[in-house]
């Protein structure tokens, strides 16, 4: 029994969310600019933008061989506050700070899975 997707699968379905929030992202964004609430679910919309280009861009990276850093966490962190400025100015910032917890987030959930895969190593 398979627990997760593989690189190959992941990154399609990570590119097909891109496209996917990107898209209802600019469908509405007249209407996620027209109060505060709003405004802040755009930013937050726009770091899922990030999320998922960053699992993309790692994906893509796991299947050519090389290693992914911090170019991919920046490149992927400068589309989601593009994406956000076509939203509302206050968009970036809220991208900003969402995408700043949800990278926290994922190094978290990355480090107990790596470290649940070297003691499954260590047993064997």
């Amino acid at each position: 029994m398979k627990s997760m997707a593989g690189p190959g699968s992941s990154m399609l379905y990570s590119f097909f969310l891109f496209i996917a929030i990107l898209s209802v992202q600019e469908m509405y964004r007249g209407k996620l600019a027209s109060s505060e609430l709003f405004t802040i679910l755009g930013g937050f919309s726009s770091s899922l933008i990030f999320l998922v280009l960053l699992t993309f861009i790692g994906n893509y990276q796991e299947t050519c061989g090389v290693r992914t850093g911090w170019g991919a966490v920046i490149f992927a962190e400068a589309v989601a506050l593009i994406a956000a400025s076509t939203v509302h100015r206050v968009c970036i910032t809220t991208c900003f700070l969402f995408s700043a917890a949800l990278l926290y987030e994922v190094n978290k959930l990355s480090g107990s899975m790596l470290t649940k895969v070297e003691s499954k190593s260590k047993k064997f």
